[in-house]
């Protein structure tokens, strides 16, 4: 399967090199079948110019700044690909991510979409330990929202694959949502046309930059009130949101 990692970049370029080195490697390791779009996303910053820079990647103009924005303009982009990797230009792809990517929808023909947890590379070890704690309560509300009260399932922003004709089935990005609640709009709608899979088993390294600056109790709550308001009502509770990047 022909897979297009999409990269939603703001203000990155202290670490979007970083990114794709990781995405580039795990392409020559696997030697998937897979292409690289980031969506230089209204940056004021070396952001376009450092992922131009890849000659691999090709680079989007989006200039409405948000992440749904974003996402989409990347999903547009990927014309021709069967699968969607939707990844954050903070993160870093492990070894073997797509090895289970391709595992994961190769063996079960009714799946949409798979995502999996962080892990911070970048925090402190009391940090990781509560962030674990948090994704041990996030797998027991996948079982009861996908298999007991079906009523959508869990996706990890910056760390989901779906097939690109499912999404578009399901009528693609709601650019009404402009940050939080994004993940979750994916795994309410697609879970309505197939199977959405969220394993310990798809782990993708990030920052936790946002984690450290507003603390993980605030944003754990702010990320499970939007969860539940989308699965439940529709739409995030919450329309604002701080930028942790330099402007």
């Amino acid at each position: 399967m022909k897979l297009a990692f999409v990269i939603p970049a703001y203000n990155e370029e202290a670490l979007i090199g970083k990114c794709l080195e990781s995405v580039i490697a795990e392409i020559a390791r696997s030697k998937a079948d897979a292409q690289i779009i980031v969506v230089n996303n209204a940056s004021t910053d070396r952001t376009g110019e450092i992922a131009r820079s890849f000659p691999s990647v090709r680079v989007v103009d989006e200039p409405k700044k948000g992440l749904v924005n974003a996402r989409d303009a990347g999903f547009a982009a990927s014309e021709g690909a069967e699968l969607v990797a939707n990844i954050d230009s903070d993160t870093i792809v492990p070894p073997g991510w797509l090895d289970t990517c391709f595992r994961e929808f190769d063996r079960d023909p009714k799946l949409v979409c798979l995502s999996g947890p962080y892990v911070y590379y970048d925090m402190s070890t009391w940090s990781r330990f509560l962030v674990n704690a948090f994704y041990g309560l996030t797998y027991l509300i996948y079982i009861l929202n996908r298999f007991i009260l079906r009523v959508g399932s869990v996706v990890q922003g910056g760390n989901f694959v779906f097939k690109r004709a499912s999404w578009a089935a399901v009528g693609g990005y709601d650019r009404s949502i402009q940050f939080f609640g994004e993940d979750t709009d994916v795994a309410v709608r697609l879970s309505k046309v197939g199977a959405v899979k969220w394993t310990f088993a798809f782990k993708m390294m990030t920052s936790g930059r946002r984690l450290e600056k507003e603390g993980v109790f605030k944003t754990a709550g702010t990320y499970t009130l939007n969860f539940f308001w989308v699965t439940f009502r529709g739409k995030p509770a919450t329309k604002d949101y701080t930028d942790i990047r330099p402007d």
